[in-house]
């Protein structure tokens, strides 16, 4: 079952608190520890094409935007 998913039944069931505490004692998704979904763009929450080098936790969509303000040079 996907975050998402679980995100929809969860507002769903509000309404139904013993049928909410016995749907999350059986259906939550497992806290990451490590792995690709640990990581996530400050910027845009994106998992894909992260760079985490230098300490910059930005996917590369976002680094491009920022990358002269923050002090990168593109050479050609």
């Amino acid at each position: 079952m996907t975050v998402s998913s679980f995100k929809k039944m969860f507002t769903q069931l509000k309404a139904k608190p013993v049928i909410l505490q016995r749907y999350l004692k059986f259906n939550k998704p497992k806290a990451r520890k490590f792995g690709k979904g640990i990581k996530q763009c400050l910027r845009c929450g994106n998992t894909r094409g992260f760079i985490e080098k230098y300490g910059l936790n930005l996917c590369r969509k976002c680094f491009r935007d920022i990358a002269t303000n923050i002090g990168f040079k593109k050479y050609s």
